[in-house]
């Protein structure tokens, strides 16, 4: 299998070289990061089965959000933590997405056109859901940033995972009527309003060259009930902490062609048709095409408004246990705090003990009985 940290290693050194001047300080260090993960280079431990001695060799993952070997295990924590506050109700997976012409502008100011695509389109669903014309209520909403298209085309939107229902003004649980949240061409009109409103003060300069159309065409939301929420949060959880290339999707890449020549070959699903395709780049395009979406230090992600933000979370557990009971249903327990599962022995599934650390470039030690080492 082809890894993307092999195409970064072999080509990455000839991109910086020759676009250094016009990279961003963190684009740099994911290339550094990425080529690093798992390597002898990044340094780690050896652990030691006390059952059959077998030694393994574990090197330190990079624990940049943008690498797709890390970000399993906490992916799943956070999957795990989602999946035991859900409620017994139906959920709605709404996507607000921005108009072509603004993705350029979007890209080139990401920390600022970013965190104005969060504001505009959360604060519409917000008020939209609290005004009681539709069912006048807070609920809860799981926000997702992703900036990508299947084929890695920058493509910025959110996928917010909405309760269908809230709390109002009284305390009271309000549930909107079966199958529907609000309307779609209603979040988008104001989505649109308060992102041009904002987007016009904050940056005067990039709003003067955006077409004036973008501001009378219609915005894409999509609302769709998906049921109990899981397998909304599951697929949100595998973007949590990567893009959307992986390893496995890598065909093919030229490790020994000069770098004007070198090509890399990936395949994606066409999100329409749900076949798969396969798309041939220039290297140099390849990885710009995958820095595109490397987010801006510090940039959250994810993010919880309304009965999802941690300073309602006392309210959002109340109303879970006043639905289960509501229901005639066992009140689940209340949200443990979940935890890395143990390291495990490859031959024999023992547990395996800590042994010494070596630091990054180091050969790592052998210690301990003879025995096998992975």
């Amino acid at each position: 299998m082809h890894r993307l940290a092999d195409i970064l290693g072999c080509h990455g050194p000839a991109y910086v070289q020759r676009f250094s001047d016009r990279m961003p300080a963190v684009h740099k260090q994911v290339l550094r990061d990425l080529v690093r993960c798992r390597t002898p280079e990044a340094g780690g431990q050896l652990w030691l089965c006390p059952k059959c001695a077998k030694q393994h060799y574990a090197y330190r993952s990079c624990g940049n959000r943008h690498c797709p070997t890390c970000g399993a295990d906490d992916a799943r924590l956070w999957l795990d933590r989602q999946l035991s506050l859900r409620l017994p109700i139906d959920y709605f997976l709404c996507t607000c997405t921005v108009p072509e012409p603004l993705r350029k502008t979007i890209r080139s100011n990401p920390k600022i056109a970013l965190n104005i695509l969060f504001d505009s389109a959360s604060s519409s669903i917000l008020d939209l859901c609290r005004n009681p014309k539709w069912f006048g209520a807070t609920p809860g909403i799981t926000a997702v940033l992703h900036t990508w298209s299947r084929a890695l085309v920058y493509h910025p939107h959110i996928h917010f995972l909405v309760t269908g229902g809230g709390l109002d003004k009284a305390g009271h649980w309000i549930t909107p009527p079966s199958g529907f949240l609000v309307p779609e061409h209603a979040v988008s009109r104001l989505f649109r309003a308060r992102f041009r409103d904002v987007l016009r003060k904050a940056m005067p300069q990039a709003f003067a060259s955006i077409p004036h159309n973008v501001w009378s065409i219609d915005w894409v939301v999509d609302i769709t009930n998906v049921g109990s929420g899981t397998n909304a949060l599951r697929y949100l959880a595998r973007y949590i902490y990567r893009v959307a290339l992986t390893d496995s999707s890598i065909l093919h890449f030229d490790p020994g062609a000069p770098p004007d020549k070198a090509t890399v070959t990936f395949r994606y699903r066409n999100s329409d048709t749900g076949k798969s395709h396969k798309i041939t780049l220039p290297a140099f395009d390849f990885i710009h095409r995958f820095l595109q979406h490397v987010l801006p230090k510090g940039f959250v992600k994810v993010r919880y408004y309304g009965l999802h933000h941690p300073q309602h979370r006392k309210a959002l557990l109340l109303a879970r246990s006043a639905l289960y009971l509501k229901l005639g249903l066992p009140i689940p327990p209340s949200p443990a705090q979940s935890v890395k599962p143990p390291l495990l022995c490859t031959a024999c599934r023992s547990i395996l003990i800590p042994g010494p650390i070596f630091r990054p470039g180091e050969i790592p030690p052998h210690t301990g009985p003879p025995g096998k080492t992975s």
